[in-house]
């Protein structure tokens, strides 16, 4: 845990075929505010609790995936710290100046072992929830769709989770919270780390396919706003992958499902606290179904092949 360091995942820039359609379906049916769009022809978003001015942006391309991921850390000198703990551990980073994206300040990015490019950042606009901070009411009225309360964490893919997982760990300061083990008993083929006391805010995958995206997580407050969720993408044909069910790892609540470009989706609920001082748990290969799906202890296909 480093509250004082990296604080959460702040915003993610995700590839969509299809620009307006795609912010038809994160508007009226997943219920995300749009906040803005700028010259490159990104469009900007936030769930309704979110008090910066985004988490979430989609960009109009050929393929579909994600651009990159981004944690907010504590202040601008943490910022300077980790890029240059970055660099003395021996990875390249880049400076983003401020601006680049909307009401956002400067970015260290970085490619990880995986493939994936990640950024860290400590200056974003707050914009509020709209209850104020003074005396602040407790519903947020007008809500569309199921509507989350923040982006979560994500699940990425790659072929060296060890080196990742390290950079993770002995750098960024996130702890180890689940892992699953290999048949051989001994390989960590996915990993659930936390840099809080959620019971994880990103998790590794070992795959062959390098920089790719298995889902983005959205948290609901509660199993009915899951079993909600479920009743709106039924009514609206969002397609979904798996769901309504409960993980064993991180015990949390869940619905996969895939946006109009085929990007997959979590729509998440609960998950346990974590704190540094806990032992991890692991899952052996012969319980993988009970650790990811625990009621039906099956996987589909889909679910285990598919990745953008």
């Amino acid at each position: 845990m480093t509250m004082l360091g990296v604080l959460r995942p702040g915003h993610c820039q995700l590839r969509v075929l299809d620009l307006e359609e795609s912010v038809n379906f994160y508007t009226k049916i997943f219920g995300l505010v749009e906040t803005g769009r700028d010259a490159a022809g990104r469009v900007y978003f936030k769930c309704h609790d979110e008090r910066d001015h985004h988490s979430f942006i989609i960009r109009e391309a050929d393929r579909a995936g994600m651009d990159f991921y981004a944690f907010k850390v504590r202040d601008k000198a943490t910022l300077e710290q980790l890029d240059a703990d970055l660099r003395a551990y021996g990875v390249a980073t880049e400076r983003i100046p401020a601006g680049e994206l909307l009401e956002t300040g400067e970015r260290v990015r970085f490619r990880i072992p995986t493939g994936h490019t990640m950024e860290l950042y400590a200056e974003k606009t707050a914009v509020g929830d709209g209850l104020g901070y003074v005396n602040p009411d407790v519903i947020i009225e007008d809500r569309k769709g199921i509507s989350p309360l923040r982006l979560d964490h994500w699940q990425i893919h790659g072929a060296d989770l060890d080196a990742s997982r390290d950079l993770f760990t002995k750098v960024l300061g996130f702890s180890l919270v689940e892992k699953i083990l290999g048949e051989d008993g001994q390989t960590d083929m996915a990993v659930w780390l936390s840099c809080s006391t959620k019971a994880h805010d990103i998790a590794f995958v070992r795959d062959e396919r390098n920089d790719t995206l298995h889902h983005a997580s959205f948290l609901l407050e509660t199993w009915e706003q899951v079993l909600r969720a479920a009743d709106l993408m039924g009514k609206y044909r969002v397609s979904i992958d798996n769901g309504p069910l409960r993980h064993g790892i991180t015990r949390g609540t869940t619905i996969y499902s895939f946006d109009p470009s085929g990007n997959r989706l979590e729509t998440f609920c609960g998950g346990y606290h974590f704190y540094p001082d806990m032992q991890p748990y692991t899952w052996t290969w012969d319980e993988l179904g009970s650790a990811i799906f625990y009621h039906t202890r099956a996987l589909n296909e889909r679910f285990l092949t598919v990745v953008t």
